[in-house]
């Protein structure tokens, strides 16, 4: 498996790791894709679709996140972490109000480069929510 890759960015500044999160709103973005596609797959990702979100206004920052196998204590019982069922791979934009996601830039951005036709139609197990910051 290859390393865990994060892209913390806001509008094109980097940002400090441990900052707390900025926006009052985070679009999850979850999915699992075919694994003679997961190098294409992660190139694309981080090289175009990540940065071409990253210049929607209202976008702040993306960060990536792929499921590890782990053990955790609970309680008195230990326990292995899998993720079995849930999707492999992770994104989480951070954004400033939940009309980004509709606006005409974003629906630009998910559309440009390879995204649309070398690695969508290769994802499964797809899940977007919007979750707002208490």
């Amino acid at each position: 498996m290859g390393a865990h890759v994060e892209l913390r960015e806001t509008q094109g500044e980097a940002r400090e790791d441990g900052m707390p999160i900025a926006t009052k709103y985070l679009f999850i973005v979850s999915m699992d894709v075919a694994p003679e596609k997961e190098a294409l797959f992660n190139e694309i990702y981080d090289g175009e679709h990540i940065p071409n979100l990253l210049k929607v206004a209202g976008v702040r920052s993306a960060t990536r996140l792929r499921t590890e196998r782990a053990t955790v204590n609970l309680g008195s019982e230990t326990r292995t972490l899998t993720g079995e069922g849930a999707p492999r791979y992770m994104a989480i934009y951070e954004i400033d109000s939940p009309e980004v996601l509709t606006s005409a830039a974003w629906a630009r951005a998910v559309e440009l480069g390879r995204w649309p036709s070398e690695v969508r139609p290769f994802t499964s197990n797809r899940h977007h929510i919007l979750r707002k910051v208490l």
